[in-house]
């Protein structure tokens, strides 16, 4: 029975604690079909073994058959659109029924209008998929917490896919973002993205006032899953530790 499947569907964003480790697995050939399956395996061990709570965000194609795993499920994308003549568009109740508990929205891979994310929210609150959005900039942070996200992932472009980690190269970002975010709307997690790589990424990240992290390439490509996400875990199970919020 899958994760989406163990609770009432309106009690979901409940059971997402934090820290929260969210992986992208975007559009790469390492994660596509049996080998997400593989991945969510090792996902739902780690996750269970360790307590932090670990996501996945699959290609669209892949959502159903990890529904199956006890881990939340994210889609990659959603638009603001209603059932009906949309060819090509991603429609919010598909990847809910598929088996998703969330979406990221806004990806710098998918970037949207503001207009097109307060639209896409909307859709979000309406069939009950948890909202990541992310944002390249505090002031655009900013701007979206006024449209009562559940999550904003603060993510520099320039740093994504680098192995630069922003909480090395710009923390001040993480600081800043933090409390502006929460100045415009206190209910907003805040998660940190860009050059995440390892553990003591992951332990910056959540020491400089981050609730968790968005990661993909620093998963997805490394040479051996289960050790990465281990790494991964266990850091922020020590930031954890450290902020007494065990």
């Amino acid at each position: 029975m899958g994760f989406i499947n163990c609770v009432n569907v309106s009690m979901v964003s409940n059971l997402i604690n934090y820290p929260l480790i969210l992986v992208n697995l975007k559009s790469y050939s390492e994660t596509m079909g049996a080998k997400a399956e593989e991945l969510a395996e090792i996902t739902q061990k780690i996750s269970s073994d360790t307590g932090i709570r670990i996501g996945l965000a699959p290609q669209f194609t892949d959502i159903q058959r990890l529904k199956r795993f006890e881990i939340p499920i994210f889609s990659q994308h959603i638009d603001g659109i209603f059932p009906g003549a949309h060819t090509g568009h991603i429609l919010a109740e598909a990847v809910k029924s598929s088996g998703s508990v969330g979406t990221i929205l806004n990806h710098s891979e998918r970037r949207m209008l503001l207009s097109d994310i307060e639209s896409a929210l909307k859709r979000t609150k309406e069939v009950d998929l948890i909202s990541v959005v992310c944002v390249n900039t505090t002031n655009v942070g900013m701007a979206v917490a006024a449209f009562d996200p559940d999550i904003i992932a603060i993510e520099p472009p320039e740093l994504i896919g680098t192995g630069i980690a922003v909480s090395k190269a710009k923390p001040e970002i993480i600081l800043e973002s933090v409390e502006a975010i929460k100045r415009i709307n206190k209910n907003v997690t805040v998660l940190c993205g860009a050059g995440i790589t390892c553990g003591e990424d992951v332990f910056s990240a959540i020491k400089l006032g981050s609730s968790g992290v968005l990661v993909a390439s620093g998963i997805v490509k490394a040479s051996n899953w289960k050790n990465i996400l281990q790494e991964f875990a266990d850091a922020a199970l020590k930031a954890k530790k450290d902020e007494g919020t065990e």
